[in-house]
């Protein structure tokens, strides 16, 4: 069952233009936006949100127009974007007596689960918290009211390995029991590896793939040659193409893999479907 569809966002600025963004989000998967940074993943997550507005498309979030019903929709979503930087001198305590009044299904037991899994302490200001610390409270904060559908942009960006590793396991936790969705932003692909049933591709503003993400890496083989294998035939059909004075790496689908009849090929992965889709028309 759908909780999130989007149809046909657009929104134009000075210098870029969302074109035409349509995806639709399952219940009880976890779902990738990725793209290059500028690429359109913090507007497209904004106009959705009504936070800017779109100059036109459509959204709608548990069969509601989320325009005409924002509030109610909000009611079912925790919302984290970017780091957790404002109320620097305000204390943790402050800021959740204030956020919990808004929400009507908020739960002081599970934030208080949240605050001792996070090792969280109340007391404590918001500048005195570390990056990641910042990220697990607002993560807190998001779970701590029934919330459906997580929209996270680029949650797990600045934090170190360990720390991501957690956050995903969390994202994990989260949706295994079919009744929440989380839709999370980000350029460190290997984050996705861990945990994201289907992954959004955008570039230049547009949506270029969506899909599961095994069919998405199954679609795809690295390819590698020397110099003198690659014919015009295989160029034209390479994905992005890397060469050096020795031979020559590419990306290419599976439906051209007669092309590379004889060379050697690899599993390709989101990581190098997204450096090679990113090279492709730069050489």
């Amino acid at each position: 069952m759908s909780i999130l569809e989007v149809r046909n966002l657009c929104k134009k600025r000075e210098h870029f233009e969302l074109r035409d963004v349509s995806f639709t989000i399952e219940s009880g998967y976890i779902t990738g936006f990725i793209g290059r940074n500028g690429a359109g993943k913090t507007t497209t997550i904004k106009s959705m949100l009504n936070l800017t507005k779109p100059d036109s498309g459509s959204v709608h979030a548990f069969n509601m127009d989320m325009l005409a019903h924002e509030i109610e929709c909000k009611q079912h979503m925790g919302i984290v974007l970017g780091e957790f930087g404002y109320y620097q001198d305000k204390r943790l305590r402050q800021i959740t007596k204030v956020i919990s009044r808004f929400y009507d299904e908020w739960d002081q037991n599970v934030y208080n689960e949240y605050l001792a899994r996070f090792d969280l302490d109340e007391r404590k200001r918001v500048k005195e918290l570390s990056a990641g610390m910042k990220v697990k409270y607002a993560l807190a904060l998001a779970l701590s009211h029934n919330a459906k559908l997580l929209i996270l942009d680029e949650p797990t960006s600045g934090l170190d390995p360990v720390s991501r590793d957690e956050i995903m396991d969390i994202f994990r936790r989260v949706v295994e029991n079919g009744e929440r969705s989380i839709l999370f932003s980000t350029h460190i692909t290997s984050d996705l590896d861990k945990c994201a049933d289907y992954i959004i591709y955008i570039k230049d503003g547009s949506i270029i793939m969506n899909g599961d993400r095994e069919s998405i890496i199954n679609g795809y083989r690295l390819v590698q040659g020397g110099r003198e294998e690659l014919t015009a035939a295989l160029q034209s059909a390479l994905v992005g193409l890397k060469e050096t004075a020795f031979g020559f790496t590419g990306l290419i689908s599976v439906n051209d893999m007669y092309l590379a009849e004889g060379l050697q090929t690899a599993k390709a992965d989101i990581e190098s479907i997204m450096l090679y889709t990113e090279k492709e028309g730069l050489a």
